[in-house]
């Protein structure tokens, strides 16, 4: 008989909690219990909608809980380090939406915390999860690939900023802007896919030019807007990475530019025997005279296409997430060496 974990989501009323819930709820091992929301409109219709029995306006009511033995964690970025942090030295295992936290130091007290508590900690990176980038990981780990020497991770929208004046654009509330939204997803697809976490040395820029005039607003999210329609974070980003082996990444995001589509993105990969990029998934080779093409699909998946599936069969069977905290931290580490070497205008060395 399966053991059925009791679930709490943290933030469960805005749009990302609701994604949680939902993506629980389709867990043979979950019950959601709880959610715990300061808004009392969003978290009764969240409650009412997917049929939770409790709502707290207090997070901590909710980790004092002893029939709740998992929480996920969807709030503003700034309170991520302080809540995991609670939630694991409370015993319970923690899913925790990206970003890891707003700096390295915050992100390297959670994963001591979760050491300490013994319990599952995973951060959700759901690009991992998707049947094209586990499909190019499968054959980029036979070697298809040969030696990774470069790679290349975009995201362009044409008006994507998650609405001018909510938590998202202020920076006491998300610590950054298009770097923490889209930039953790591509950063770390891509260090997932060249399978080295290494980061030695960043040199970046950010800017936050159309955003600061009004300009490139978005429809995603619940959060409030108050009277302020306040935009003090970057709407683009972009970065020279170098890793350990000598390999190399250029990232660039941006939630507003002047470009035809709505939005494009995605993942190039360049070895010493083929090429691949994600999204669709394909291999570029060349024989003799010959460019070759080839669309990798079907065949069986290692994992589950849905992170939170995943997340909960390692608490309930003791498996290592995919996700590991530590790559994780690697990630932030190389976040925090995008915005230092913005400010100082000079490559910094991690």
């Amino acid at each position: 008989m399966k053991r059925l974990y009791g679930v709490g989501v943290l933030g469960g009323g805005g749009g990302i909690g609701r994604n949680h819930i939902e993506s629980f709820q389709s867990s043979p091992y979950a019950k959601v219990l709880a959610i715990a929301e300061t808004s009392d409109a969003r978290g009764e219709d969240a409650c009412r909608r997917y049929r939770v029995p409790d709502c707290h306006q207090d997070w901590r009511v909710l980790l004092r809980r002893k029939d709740i033995q998992v929480v996920s964690i969807a709030l503003p970025n700034y309170l991520h380090a302080e809540v995991a942090c609670a939630a694991l030295a409370a015993g319970k295992h923690v899913l925790l939406e990206k970003p890891m936290a707003t700096s390295a130091r915050a992100a390297a007290k959670i994963v001591a915390a979760a050491k300490r508590a013994r319990r599952v900690l995973m951060v959700g990176q759901n690009m991992r999860f998707t049947p094209d980038a586990q499909r190019l990981r499968t054959i980029i780990s036979a070697g298809r690939l040969g030696k990774i020497s470069h790679g290349r991770a975009w995201w362009y929208r044409r008006s994507g900023i998650p609405r001018i004046g909510s938590w998202f654009t202020q920076k006491k509330f998300a610590g950054g802007g298009v770097c923490y939204d889209l930039g953790v997803h591509l950063l770390d697809l891509a260090l997932h896919l060249m399978d080295d976490f290494r980061v030695v040395s960043v040199s970046g820029a950010v800017s936050g030019h159309l955003g600061a005039k009004g300009i490139g607003d978005g429809s995603w999210g619940k959060s409030e807007i108050g009277p302020r329609r306040i935009f003090d974070v970057e709407d683009r980003a972009v970065a020279l990475i170098k890793l350990q082996n000598r390999a190399t990444l250029y990232l660039e995001v941006t939630w507003a530019t002047f470009q035809e589509n709505d939005a494009t993105y995605g993942v190039e990969l360049f070895g010493d025997k083929a090429a691949a990029s994600w999204q669709p998934a394909k291999v570029h080779s060349m024989v003799p005279g010959l460019a070759k093409t080839e669309q990798i699909s079907g065949g069986a998946l290692p994992y589950p296409t849905d992170r939170i599936v995943h997340f909960m069969e390692c608490v309930a069977r003791g498996k290592t997430p995919l996700v590991r905290p530590e790559e994780s931290l690697q990630v932030q580490r190389a976040l925090d060496g995008i915005y230092a070497s913005s400010r100082t205008g000079r490559e910094v060395r991690l």
